[in-house]
């Protein structure tokens, strides 16, 4: 009987130490990226950058128009 409490046990902290680690990378700030964890461009992005480009797209239209 000990022994089904101790697979349980096993099975649950393995459980908990797996969505634990699941939540620590999702709010991990050290990590580049984003909470997906792939990699992929979305750590890239520089908002303030896209802005200005979107206002110096602006102004080249209204001197050209």
């Amino acid at each position: 009987m000990w022994l089904q409490y101790l697979i349980i046990a096993l099975l649950f902290a393995g459980a908990a130490f797996y969505v634990g680690r699941i939540f620590w990378r999702a709010f991990d700030k050290r990590q580049s990226g984003c909470a997906k964890g792939c990699g992929s461009a979305c750590s890239g992005f520089d908002v303030d950058q896209i802005q200005r480009t979107i206002d110096l797209a602006q102004q080249r239209q209204k001197a050209a128009g």
